[in-house]
């Protein structure tokens, strides 16, 4: 027996405990603020603030409303990144990723400059009776311009994973280039899909900055979570908090473990 097989084994096996160590202490530190949320909660008195039901209507009401839009507008376009090869396209990519680089009160300033009653833009919707600013309209916006990027850059990644060879084949087979999307295409993308949407479900539902600036009224629920801070305290966060957790957290996780179940096998 070579005796320094005996060192590297060690070695291994040192290099094996600390990337277990590490990953322990990653999953910990992701944990514990939900850890915290379970035992910070008081069960006893358990109970929403006046207004919680309602917020929660709203950011419902305009996220299923915002979703519709998301896809008519997102789709076309990671169709098009993950299929199109031109000079110049790297810009087009760092376009896509910049909503999601920006801070979101900034992001929020900025659709106000752009939207805002004393905009161009603004001004002009005035005329015709459209707000978007501390409106219904102006809520659906920002719902809509958070939670578009996060939907393009997953459907993006499932368009690039559907194999080109088989959309190849099926435009020998007489296929229109639609009837491809539609019957190869899309079918084959459809879990990334599914699983974008609700990502982007997700965050529209959460969005806070940009909501905060453009459209501080209807309340939704992430702003009334800050409201109920400010005026009432913590444990008013809570129930608001517990409530959003089951309302929009169970699609999204579904989805994300049945995609990596998928993977796996």
């Amino acid at each position: 027996m070579r005796t320094d097989a005996v060192p590297g084994a060690q070695r291994g096996r040192w290099r094996s405990a600390a990337v277990w160590g590490a990953g322990v202490l990653a999953l910990v530190f992701l944990t514990a603020p939900f850890v915290t949320l379970v035992a910070f909660t008081r069960w006893d008195h358990l109970a929403l603030a006046s207004g919680d039901l309602g917020a929660v209507g709203v950011s419902l009401l305009y996220s299923l409303i915002a979703l519709p839009l998301v896809i008519a507008l997102g789709t076309p376009l990671a169709w098009w990144l993950a299929r199109s090869t031109f000079r110049g396209k790297i810009l087009l990519d760092a376009l896509v990723l910049l909503p999601l680089l920006t801070p979101p009160l900034a992001l929020g300033l900025l659709l106000t400059s752009l939207y805002g009653p004393y905009s161009p833009i603004g001004a002009a919707l005035e005329r015709i009776g459209v707000m978007l600013t501390n409106s219904a309209s102006a809520f659906l916006l920002a719902q809509v311009y958070g939670a578009m990027p996060y939907y393009v850059i997953s459907a993006r990644a499932a368009f690039e994973g559907v194999p080109r060879e088989l959309e190849q084949i099926a435009l020998t087979l007489g296929k229109s280039p639609w009837q491809v999307f539609l019957r190869v295409t899309l079918p084959l993308a459809r879990l990334g899909l599914s699983a974008g949407l609700a990502l982007a479900w997700v965050r529209a539902l959460g969005e806070f900055g940009i909501v905060l600036i453009v459209a501080y009224y209807p309340q939704g629920m992430p702003v009334k979570l800050w409201v109920n801070l400010q005026d009432i305290g913590l444990p008013a966060v809570y129930p608001l908090l517990w409530l959003f957790l089951l309302v929009a957290l169970p699609l999204p996780l579904w989805l994300g473990l049945r995609a990596r179940r998928r993977l796996a096998f």
